[in-house]
């Protein structure tokens, strides 16, 4: 079997990218899944650049239903990070969609019982966050949308974490 290491995906969120890139830069083994609005904004942060290290390999979303989701089945991965994680991908989690690459890595992680860590950008009512060009700006998720980051909260196997602080304590006792 191969060397188990960690399987991070990233979605579109801005929010808490930086300090989620700082983290993952920290892992022996990482292997870094892109959404397609993943790889948009990890180039809008200028953060791409940061993970073309040899310790990472990195995938990009091509189809749903890509193969590189059966390594969880094979043991490959201790545990599959999620962070950070928007709005629409807590919300499919929640609801059961495998309609992306993301999506699929969290329902296969769940089938095969590995550990799964989310750290969504929505989880509570009024949030500071940076603008692209570095810009303080207020964001105000929908009360649906924290009402899903708290389902998901219920999901066996998963944790999903408040903070930098949180998600690096939780990927610490995962490995």
């Amino acid at each position: 079997m191969a060397e188990k290491h960690i399987a991070w995906a990233i979605t579109g969120a801005g929010h808490g990218l930086e300090e989620c890139v700082q983290v993952l830069l920290k892992q022996p083994k990482v292997d870094v899944f892109l959404s397609r609005a993943g790889d948009e904004v990890m180039q809008k942060y200028k953060l791409s650049v940061r993970i073309d290290i040899p310790n990472i390999r990195t995938y990009r979303e091509g189809k749903a239903s890509s193969p590189l989701v059966a390594r969880f089945f094979s043991g490959m991965y201790s545990v599959l990070v999620i962070a950070p994680a928007t709005s629409n991908s807590v919300a499919k989690f929640v609801h059961g969609i495998s309609d992306t690459l993301v999506t699929n890595l969290f329902a296969q992680a769940g089938k095969s019982r590995v550990p799964v860590i989310v750290y969504p950008t929505d989880l509570v009512s009024e949030v500071d966050s940076l603008d692209t060009h570095g810009a303080r700006i207020k964001i105000f998720p929908r009360p649906i949308d924290l009402e899903n980051s708290e389902k998901l909260k219920t999901f066996a196997g998963v944790h999903v974490a408040g903070s930098r602080e949180e998600l690096e304590r939780c990927l610490d006792a995962c490995l």
